[in-house]
């Protein structure tokens, strides 16, 4: 049998071209932290600090939706914003496209927000209710200095009619549209300088579910137009499977387990993604599905439970769990899980 390496040596050498590199990845994220310290006084000796996010790591191709789940208050959101140094990270390294941002200045950084865009889980504050939609998503070509006014103008209206909406609504104000509108126009705003990675922080959540459908159909066609790349953050594992490519399931801030969708749906290992996904109703009332339902509530990130933080609810535990870290490990191509049963 002919190693499948030597068959891709093989076909790029007979062209006269050299074999080419793998691609870097366009986002990566290694052993990200952030941890925020309680204030208990001005002469206080408690150094209690709250593990919002405990050593993620994760990467994101080009073009490629990378689904990040969990509970609410795992700390999905919280990645998103350290990603975006919206936060300061405590420890680890942020790279795009090769270039090391976790430690870059404000000035330093200004540049490469053009990069990377958010989507915030609140299309009614998240937009400035005293300027006009078209004033929003100008706003942005504006303060990067791209154009001239007339020139913004064109682009917004351009922006406007790619999400869905008319140029005839660039004077109305954010009161004026419904939830799934105000949301079409932050995805406007996050395309306005032509970023490579978006952050949708849960940009669904708030909408009734006909329109996610609307738009989560528009964000993968307007990723297949643009090649865009997504740190799609949500609770909703069906939503997640409709747009992602791959998926990281969060507990407590940290990764538990991290592989392609198909993979994830039908041959979870983590005993949280086997409990998440059994909360996932079923649309065939012929099909009866075991759930699993966890015991007690999630810990509190101030002082997460020794070993794996998910042992306080694991119906599988044992007193290794109790006081030893489980690591990611390789389970099988491309998928890694943090358990010790595994």
């Amino acid at each position: 049998m002919t190693d499948s390496s030597q068959i891709s040596t093989d076909v790029s050498t007979s062209n006269g071209k050299p074999p080419q590199p793998p691609q870097p990845p366009l986002l990566e994220v290694s052993d990200l932290k952030k941890h925020f310290p309680l204030a208990k006084g001005l002469f206080s000796r408690d150094q209690s600090k709250v593990y919002a996010v405990d050593g993620v790591s994760f990467h994101i191709n080009q073009g490629e939706t990378l689904g990040l789940v969990g509970e609410s208050g795992c700390g999905k959101s919280t990645v998103g914003r350290t990603v975006l140094r919206l936060l300061d990270p405590t420890d680890g390294s942020i790279k795009l496209n090769g270039r090391d941002i976790t430690h870059l200045s404000k000035t330093e950084m200004r540049p490469v927000r053009r990069e990377m865009q958010i989507i915030f889980q609140d299309p009614y504050s998240s937009l400035n209710p005293r300027m006009t939609a078209g004033g929003i998503v100008e706003e942005m070509l504006r303060v990067h200095g791209i154009g001239t006014p007339a020139e913004r103008k064109e682009r917004v209206a351009e922006l406007f009619e790619r999400v869905g909406l008319r140029k005839a609504q660039l004077e109305s104000f954010p009161h004026e549209f419904s939830g799934g509108q105000r949301q079409r126009i932050g995805i406007a705003r996050a395309l306005a300088l032509n970023p490579s990675v978006i952050i949708g922080d849960e940009p669904v959540s708030a909408l009734d579910v006909s329109i996610q459908a609307q738009v989560i159909n528009l964000l993968m066609d307007l990723q297949a137009e643009l090649n865009l790349s997504y740190l799609f953050i949500a609770h909703d594992l069906a939503v997640v499977e409709h747009i992602s490519h791959r998926i990281a399931v969060m507990y407590l801030g940290k990764i538990v387990e991290y592989t392609d969708k198909k993979t994830l749906f039908t041959n979870p290992q983590h005993p949280y993604t086997e409990a998440l996904l059994s909360a996932v109703p079923v649309p065939d009332p012929t099909i009866k599905r075991k759930k699993t339902i966890l015991q007690g509530d999630v810990p509190s990130p101030i002082k997460p439970p020794p070993g794996c933080h998910f042992h306080t609810r694991c119906p599988y535990a044992e007193e290794r769990c109790k006081v030893e870290v489980p690591q990611l490990k390789q389970f099988g191509p491309d998928h890694v899980v943090s358990c010790h049963l595994r």
